[in-house]
C-alpha cells in the first residue's frame, strides 16, 4: 500500500439527529433517530462510493455513541481515531422540516461529547496516511476541539495532505454572528478546497455578495477550488490552480425533495471521492472538474429524496444510473 492509503479523513462534530418523521394519534411529533454530523456524513458518503474514508471525533459513554460508531463501521469508515468521553453525553439535534423540506435546528450540546476531542486524543498516524483532510467549522466553538482541529491541520498539511473546509454556520452554537464570522475565516488560508453555502458566503462576505465575488475572495485566500451551493439552481464553482483558472455554473435536475439534511455533506462526498480518483486531486481540465461536479449533484440530488443523512446516502451504481437518466 501507498504512504497515503486513506483517500479522505473527516474531523468534528458527530451526533444523533432525530428528525421529524410525522406526528402519532393524538398529534404529537415523532422523531426518527438517525446518524449525523456534516464531517461523519462526509466520511460515509465517500465510503458509499467505494472510496477509503476514516472520520475523527468523540462521543460520550452512552448508546448513543455506541449506534454512531457501528452505524460508520457498518459504512466502511476506518473508526480508529473515534474516541470517547465520560464527560459529556453525545450530542444530540432534532431537526425539524418546514413543508419544503427545509431543516430547522434544536441542539442539546452544551458544550457536547463532540467538542471534547483535544490534541492529544489525534491519532498522527491516521493524519499522516490521508491524502485529503475535511474539516468544518463547528468544531472551532468550543475548545478543546477547536485546538485539536488545527493541529490536525498543521499535521495534515507537514504530511503533504490537502485541506478541505465547509465553513457551517448553525446560529445556536456560536456566541454571536461576531464571534463566528473571524473563526470561520481563519481557516480559509489553509484551505485547498472550500465547500460553501450562499447563506453562509452572505454570512462571511456581506449579504450582497455574489458568488462570483464570495468565490473570488476565497481564492484570494490561497484556495485552489471554491464551490457555492445554491440550493434547487445548482453550484457556482470557481479555480485557480497552475494548469486552469477558470469558473462556471452547474444545475441540478428537478428530484422531489423529502428531507435537506445531508445535502450539502453528500455533495462534498461525492466531489471528494471524484478528486481522489486521480493522483493529484487538483489537476484537471475545465471538462473534467465539471463533470466531477455533476457526479457530486448527482449524489446531493440522490440523497434529498430520502430522509436523514447517512442513511439517504447512494451508493455508486445508484449514482450512475441517475446521471444516465437525467442525462448529466
Amino acid at each position: 500500500m501507498s504512504e497515503k492509503e486513506i483517500d479522505v479523513t473527516t474531523l468534528g462534530e458527530i451526533l444523533i439527529d432525530f428528525t421529524f418523521a410525522g406526528k402519532n394519534s393524538d398529534g404529537k411529533k415523532l422523531f426518527e433517530e438517525n446518524p449525523g454530523g456534516a464531517p461523519a456524513n462526509c466520511a460515509v458518503a465517500i465510503s458509499r462510493l467505494g472510496g477509503k474514508s476514516a472520520f475523527v471525533g468523540m462521543t460520550g459513554f452512552d448508546s448513543f455513541g455506541e449506534d454512531l460508531k457501528s452505524t460508520l463501521q457498518e459504512q466502511g469508515v476506518d473508526v480508529s481515531g473515534m474516541r470517547k468521553t465520560q464527560a459529556q453525553h453525545t450530542t444530540l439535534a432534532f431537526v425539524s422540516l418546514d413543508s419544503k423540506g427545509e431543516r430547522n435546528f434544536s441542539f442539546c450540546r452544551n458544550p457536547g461529547a463532540d467538542t471534547q476531542l483535544s490534541p492529544s486524543d489525534l491519532d498522527e498516524n491516521l493524519l499522516l496516511k490521508s491524502r485529503i483532510l475535511h474539516i468544518g467549522s463547528l468544531s472551532l466553538t468550543d475548545e478543546p476541539a477547536k485546538s485539536a482541529t488545527l493541529k490536525a491541520i498543521e499535521i495534515a498539511k507537514k504530511s503533504g495532505a490537502y485541506i478541505s473546509y465547509d465553513p457551517n454556520y448553525r446560529a445556536a452554537l456560536w456566541g454571536s454572528r461576531s464571534d463566528a464570522i473571524p473563526l470561520m475565516k481563519s481557516i480559509l488560508p489553509f484551505s485547498d478546497m472550500v465547500k460553501v453555502s450562499d447563506e453562509e458566503l452572505a454570512l462571511l462576505y456581506g449579504k450582497e455578495i455574489s458568488a462570483e465575488a464570495g468565490a473570488k475572495e476565497i481564492l484570494s485566500c490561497g484556495a485552489k477550488l471554491v464551490l457555492v451551493t445554491l440550493g434547487s439552481k445548482g453550484v457556482y464553482y470557481a479555480t485557480k490552480t497552475q494548469s486552469l483558472e477558470s469558473s462556471g455554473t452547474l444545475g441540478v435536475p428537478d428530484v422531489k425533495v423529502v428531507d435537506t439534511t445531508g445535502a450539502g455533506d453528500s455533495f462534498t462526498g461525492g466531489l471528494l471521492y471524484r478528486l481522489t480518483r486521480r493522483e493529484n486531486p487538483f489537476s484537471y481540465t475545465k471538462a473534467e472538474l465539471e463533470k466531477d461536479i455533476a457526479f457530486a449533484n448527482a449524489v446531493a440530488s440522490l440523497c434529498v429524496t430520502k430522509r436523514g443523512a447517512i442513511p439517504a446516502l447512494p451508493c455508486l451504481s445508484d449514482v450512475e444510473k441517475f446521471i444516465s437518466e437525467h442525462n448529466m
